[in-house]
């Protein structure tokens, strides 16, 4: 069981790299492992769980894109039966988000999905998806 939520969250291999594979030892809160590896043991344990709802607070603010990539495939992946919750400053957390809340101030600016606001090119959504690819490509 956990060698398969390994491999689902995408550390399957990096374990088995290790001198004691599943045996290795975790240093005190995770230290020899990086901060994206750790948010995907995180993904690991909601697996096993087999949790219905999942909340992900800035779950990938310190990771590299990369990482981050990993992890919204692992969220669609295994997690398209349950209910999500992400609350996150990175746009691209949300693309693929049945709905989005977009909050300004503390208040709710906007919500819908997010095609419907890449749709109406005014929305605060669709800006701030324009301004990403634009400091992205530009």
């Amino acid at each position: 069981m956990i060698a398969y939520a390994l491999d689902k969250c995408q550390l399957g291999d990096k374990v088995r790299e290790k001198e004691g594979k599943l045996d290795s030892t975790v240093s005190e809160n995770g230290e020899n492992w990086s901060v994206g590896q750790r948010q995907l043991v995180c993904l690991g344990r909601v697996l096993l769980k087999k949790s219905k709802v999942l909340v992900l607070d800035e779950a990938t603010a310190s990771v590299d894109t990369a990482t981050d990539n990993l992890i919204q495939q692992t969220l669609s992946q295994h997690f398209s039966n349950c209910t999500v919750i992400t609350i996150s400053h990175r746009i691209t957390s949300v693309l693929h988000s049945d709905m989005v809340l977009l909050l300004y101030n503390g208040l709710i600016e906007e919500y819908d999905s997010p095609n419907r606001f890449l749709e109406n090119k005014s929305s605060s959504f669709a800006q701030l998806v324009a301004e990403m690819l634009n400091s992205s490509f530009g």
